[in-house]
């Protein structure tokens, strides 16, 4: 079954359309910034989750704006890795509503700390597939 997704800004919520009267999904688009190891688990997956924290990381943060990932993936993961990546991914709007978005810089670093017990719920949350849109090579 295709579905369309009507034209909204970046991170605005978006309506799925699913024909035959099946109710329309809300959803957000949200981005994150990942190294090699972290997309191969995500390919693993067949690009439908995430995997999950390691022990010592409490909070799971996708981004609002692909601008902040792509700043991520180039300084931190390319320069530390050797390479980055930015992928994109749409969330239920009804999931994410438990959750607060925390401006941690300037208008366009904005993200959602999930915690890492949620992760799961938040896996089941994505709909459609992870995408990767951007790669940075140091």
């Amino acid at each position: 079954m295709k579905t369309k997704i009507h034209n909204q800004p970046p991170s605005a919520p978006a309506r799925l359309l699913f024909p035959h009267g099946v109710e329309a999904l809300e959803t957000r688009r949200l981005y994150r910034p990942v190294g090699d190891l972290e997309l191969r688990e995500i390919a693993l997956a067949k690009y439908r989750r995430f995997p999950p924290r390691l022990r010592q990381q409490e909070f799971f943060y996708p981004v609002c704006h692909e601008h902040y990932a792509a700043q991520i993936a180039e300084d931190w993961n390319a320069k530390h890795a050797g390479v980055g990546f930015v992928t994109r991914f749409r969330v239920l709007s009804e999931f994410l509503a438990r959750y607060s978005v925390h401006r941690v810089g300037s208008h366009i670093h904005e993200e959602y700390w999930i915690p890492a017990v949620d992760l799961d719920a938040f896996n089941d949350a994505i709909v459609g597939e992870i995408e990767v849109v951007r790669v940075f090579v140091a």
